[in-house]
């Protein structure tokens, strides 16, 4: 390889990775929104979040998959299969949803 390939390598590789980081941590995090669709498995919501009433999972209020009004209280959750089993037996789970600072969890759907 002459030297004007290798500089235009060395320049490929550099942007490449600024670009890398930038989507992994920086802007690209946010608008590809980790897990967006299913609350971000494990990953708290900036500032702490809630916690599903039904599987217990931390989810952020402004990106929550579902939510569900009972007794005057707005419940978030990660997904629709959840506050579907939440509506069929709110008393069940009433009570549930809580703020949280950080969890590590991952549950399965059926």
């Amino acid at each position: 390889m002459d030297t004007e390939s290798l500089k235009s390598l060395g320049w490929f590789l550099l942007w490449g990775g600024v670009f890398f980081v930038m989507m992994r941590y920086g802007c690209g995090r946010h608008l590809m929104g980790g897990h967006s669709g299913h609350g971000g498995h494990g990953d708290a919501a900036p500032g702490g979040g809630v916690k599903d009433p039904v599987c217990g999972m931390t989810v952020d209020p402004k990106n929550a998959a579902a939510a569900a009004m009972r007794g005057g209280t707005t419940h978030y959750f990660c997904s629709t299969s959840c506050r579907d089993k939440f509506e069929q037996a709110p008393e069940q789970y009433a009570g549930a949803s809580t703020q949280v600072g950080h969890q590590h969890g991952g549950h399965h759907h059926g």
